[in-house]
């Protein structure tokens, strides 16, 4: 069954991937959650290097990157479950979902539309860091029921009954407690 989501949803999505992987980056002043090693996105940062190289994509190119950072350090994680094929996480919405998130992705840097744009969604890069304003963020998006594995955080909800939006939202939820390593929440397909 083929799975089609509407560019709201798309950006919705890519606002909360975006969102946490700016907040799991290790650089940045205060330091962040240091989820994984960059510092891609901030104009004091990989962020101004992005913009002289970059002058009209540059705020693509920073997310992106800074995204991809969060894929992999999510792509080791997920190798540690027992059914990681099949496995859905913040980062790893299925085959079909995550390319549609690449063309989304790859549209608007290709129109040059503005990352502000994403705003509405509720991104939450681009202000001041706050562990607390990042958390409270994450607590606005629910409360899913979550069950602590030695592998990650299991979600104790049915794949099959969520949209990809709606997974990513609870996935992205259940990063709550923020700990000092990337939690890997998860949900089994």
């Amino acid at each position: 069954m083929s799975v089609r989501l509407s560019s709201d949803d798309l950006d919705q999505i890519l606002a909360l991937q975006f969102s946490v992987a700016w907040a799991g980056e290790s650089g940045g002043q205060p330091p962040r959650l240091g989820w994984w090693q960059s510092d891609l996105i901030d104009a004091e940062s990989g962020g101004d290097l992005f913009a002289r190289l970059l002058p009209r994509t540059h705020e693509w190119a920073g997310l992106s990157l800074a995204r991809r950072c969060a894929v992999r350090v999510d792509a080791a994680g997920r190798a540690n479950l027992r059914a990681a094929d099949g496995a859905l996480t913040l980062f790893h919405l299925g085959f079909e979902v995550d390319e549609q998130l690449c063309d989304r992705v790859a549209e608007r840097r290709r129109h040059r539309r503005p990352s502000s744009d994403l705003l509405r969604h509720g991104l939450a890069l681009g202000y001041a860091w706050s562990s607390d304003a990042f958390a409270q963020h994450l607590r606005a998006l629910g409360t899913p029921p979550v069950e602590v594995t030695t592998t990650g955080r299991r979600l104790n909800l049915k794949a099959k009954k969520l949209s990809p939006l709606e997974a990513a939202r609870q996935l992205a939820a259940a990063l709550l407690p923020l700990p000092n390593q990337y939690p890997l929440p998860y949900l089994e397909a």
